[in-house]
Formats: structure tokens, C-alpha cells, sequence
């Protein structure tokens, strides 16, 4: 295994017809939900894209049915550059379903596209909610944009040689200062030759290739299962006058936040579960942004005659709360659902709100998707209903709850972390 960048395999000339075309398909693209014209907004297309397209022409050239898949696209600028540059189909997967929308807003207008066909059929695209054997299977040329998560590339990286053909190569890029030295390690225990190009605008792509057989038929790392007894969960988890469960079991997928683990701030919202409302006053109960399931799960446990239903935008944290609720024995009793914020939740039909909402993206502190969350919450309590929320306590965030939900209080709070409890108005 080679650490030191090197330069990429010998190119082959891309024809001009397919080089047109591909710089038409990624100019058409805007940053869906957006349209591109912000300043300090997403763009459609990053350099990561470009060099991972770049260094997959080659093997482009060459693909037949079935053989190229892309992972981890944000906008539509791999899933369609490749069949610009001449693939016959792929198959996508992407974690985020925002991402997953905005490819489909790019189909909606195939024409802008200058791709020849039609729908995403025609296209030959096909979507895929897992990254597993119907993904994977025969896979010869694989293109990813590397997540933040090592757990979530090591997950990827085994599915991968478990099921791809002997013969894939993964091309995975990313931004120079977001890599590690670790990812390369973690494709070499899944691929005998791992190198890395050259950087080009501040992105470089990692090439794995060669699976080892000891790969092929190795049990899988991810979902990761853990039992956790602490005091808090299992307090918490308690109907009242019940008996207090000897311990729940977590299941998380690599892509999930936190992993086989209680978090830090789900761990405080749970402190003040013996002031959650009565079990005769919630009949519907709702885990916004599940994650793993502990909180779904948790409701589902304290208050065992009501429907909870979770919602998360991430693929690997629906899957995640479905096991971790089916574990528990909770699983006929949670809903999951895939969908951005909460958005999509009826108007006026949940009477409880656990919310612990990401604040991270990477390194850098993201507030939007807790703001569109808390829009949610208001609009899918019931009059009277409760939004519980946990957040860094240097966020602030009462004065931005009292305007989404109603009237909010502090009901705990430590250094670190604040408890909220907002009524619908």
C-alpha cells in the first residue's frame, strides 16, 4: 500500500463529443433545494466531483451493463456525469434523502440535461435505499465521495469487496483537508493496492483495487450492536409503575451518529424523562432525527400503548432506529420514516417531540437543518403538544423554539448542554 500521492493511472484520451458533453451536463446542474446564486451557498459541482470523473473516464470507456455504481453524490454531478461520459446505466445510493431529491429534480428536466433520453428509467439510473448485494453486485467501477465517518467508509469498503466483482476499483475522493491518512488503511483491508493521486484543486481521489479474498467472505463490521445499561436510558425507558428493562440494545449502522452508543446530550435529555408528560396524555410520540432508535425506542418502552414513529434523512440511521426498535421488542410499535427534517409529517398529529439536532457539519457549527427541525415540531404538535429538545448551550436556541413551537422553558441545564421543553401554542 502506497501513503504518498502518486500520479494517476495513464489516461485515455476522452473524446471530444463525450468531453462537450459532460461539461454541459455538470453546467446545467444547480444545488437543489437552491438554484446556485448564493454567494456562500452549495454548489452543483465541486472539484472532488470533477477529478473523481476525470479519473474514472478510463474505465468508463469500457463499462458494459451493471458495471459502474456511485455513492455519496450531492447534487447529481457523478450519477449523471458518468453516463455522460458513456456508461450504459448506474446505480446510486445516497445517505442524505436530500440528496437523493435533487437528483430527481435534475431529471425533471432531462432536456436541460442534453443526455439524449428521457426519465430516469430511459436514463438508466436506479436508485437504491441500501448499500448492499442488490447495489453491488458485479460492480466494476465504483465511484464514492469519501463520507466523514470512518465507521461509514469502513461499512462501504467491506460491501464492496463482498459483492462487487473481483476485478472493481473504488475511486474515492474528497477534499485534501478533510482526509486522513486512516482511510487509506481502511481500503487496504478490504483492496491489496490502495494509492492516491495527485492532488488538483485542493481534492485528491484514493484508488482501491485488487479484493481480498479474505475480504470476500468476512463477516461484516457494521450494523455494530452494543448493550447499554446506563442509569439514565433504562430510568428513562420505564413505563410508569412498570419494571425497569435489564438493558436496551443499540444497532448502528457505520453512516449513524454517535454509533453503538448513548451521546452526551441524549444522555441529559433523558436526566429529565420523570417530567415528560403523563402516558395518558401521549398517544402519538415522535423521535425527530432518531439516529440509532435509542430515543424512538425509549418512548416506545415508556409509553407502550402509544405509536412513535422516527424520522431521519439519513438511509444508515432509518435502518439503524428500525433494528435498534426490532431488538428491544419494540419494532411493530415504531414507524420509521426517511424524510429531510420532519417536512413531510401530517399537521396537528403527534403529542410528544424528542429532539437532540445535529449542530455539525464536519468541523463546522451548522444551525439551518436544527431551525427547519424545530418548524417541523410546531407544525406536527397538537395544540398542547410538547417538543423536549436538547442542544449545546451556547447555541441559544429558546428565543428561535418560542417562535417555531410556543412557549419554551429551560428545564435543565449544565455547562455543556440545555434541556427545553416548548408547548404548542
Amino acid at each position: 500500500m502506497h501513503h504518498a500521492p502518486e500520479p494517476g493511472p495513464d489516461r485515455v484520451p476522452v473524446p471530444a463529443d463525450l468531453r462537450e458533453r459532460l461539461d454541459a451536463v455538470l453546467g446545467a446542474l444547480v444545488p437543489w433545494p437552491e438554484d446556485g446564486s448564493r454567494p456562500d451557498g452549495p454548489v452543483a459541482v465541486d472539484a472532488t466531483d470533477r477529478l473523481l470523473l476525470d479519473e474514472a473516464a478510463p474505465l468508463l470507456a469500457t463499462a458494459g451493463p451493471g458495471d459502474v455504481v456511485v455513492l455519496g453524490d450531492r447534487f447529481g454531478a457523478l450519477t449523471l456525469g458518468v453516463l455522460a461520459l458513456g456508461a450504459p446505466d448506474v446505480r446510486t445510493h445516497t445517505d442524505a434523502v436530500t440528496a437523493e431529491a435533487a437528483i430527481e429534480h435534475q431529471l425533471a428536466d432531462a432536456d436541460r440535461l442534453d443526455l439524449a433520453r428521457g426519465d430516469r428509467e430511459q436514463l438508466g439510473i436506479t436508485m437504491r435505499d441500501d448499500v448492499d448485494e442488490h447495489l453491488l453486485a458485479g460492480a466494476r467501477v465504483v465511484l464514492l465521495q469519501l463520507p466523514p465517518s470512518l465507521a461509514e467508509l469502513t461499512e462501504i469498503a467491506e460491501a464492496v469487496a463482498r459483492y462487487a466483482a473481483d476485478d472493481v476499483t473504488v475511486l474515492a475522493g474528497g477534499r485534501v483537508k478533510h482526509m486522513t491518512r486512516t482511510m487509506n488503511e481502511v481500503l487496504a483491508a478490504s483492496f491489496a493496492d490502495v494509492r492516491a493521486t495527485l492532488a488538483r484543486q485542493k481534492s485528491r481521489v484514493l484508488v482501491a483495487s485488487g479484493v481480498r479474498p479474505e475480504a470476500r467472505d468476512a463477516a461484516p463490521s457494521f450494523p455494530a450492536r452494543a448493550v447499554l445499561r446506563d442509569a439514565e436510558l433504562l430510568a428513562a425507558a420505564t413505563p410508569r409503575d412498570g419494571t425497569a428493562p435489564d438493558g436496551l440494545t443499540v444497532v448502528a449502522h457505520g453512516g449513524t451518529f454517535a454509533g453503538p452508543a448513548l451521546d452526551l446530550g441524549t444522555r441529559f435529555l433523558l436526566t429529565t424523562a420523570d417530567r415528560w408528560p403523563a402516558a395518558d396524555r401521549v398517544r402519538e410520540a415522535l423521535d425527530l432525527g432518531s439516529g440509532t432508535g435509542l430515543l424512538a425506542t425509549t418512548l416506545a418502552l415508556r409509553y407502550p400503548d402509544a405509536r412513535v414513529t422516527g424520522v431521519d434523512r439519513s438511509a444508515s440511521a432509518v435502518a439503524s432506529t428500525r433494528a435498534t426498535a426490532e431488538a428491544n421488542g419494540a419494532g411493530e410499535r415504531v414507524v420509521v420514516l426517511r424524510d429531510d427534517a420532519g417536512e413531510d409529517l401530517p399537521p396537528a398529529s403527534v403529542d410528544l417531540i424528542l429532539l437532540n439536532p445535529p449542530f455539525h457539519d464536519r468541523a463546522a457549527v451548522r444551525t439551518d437543518a436544527a431551525r427547519r427541525m424545530f418548524a417541523a415540531a410546531g407544525r406536527a404538535l397538537r395544540q398542547g403538544g410538547e417538543l423536549w429538545c436538547v442542544f449545546n448551550t451556547a447555541l441559544h436556541y429558546r428565543e428561535a423554539l418560542t417562535r417555531a413551537v410556543g412557549p419554551t422553558v429551560h428545564i435543565a441545564q449544565s455547562p455543556k448542554f440545555t434541556v427545553t421543553r416548548s408547548r404548542r401554542r
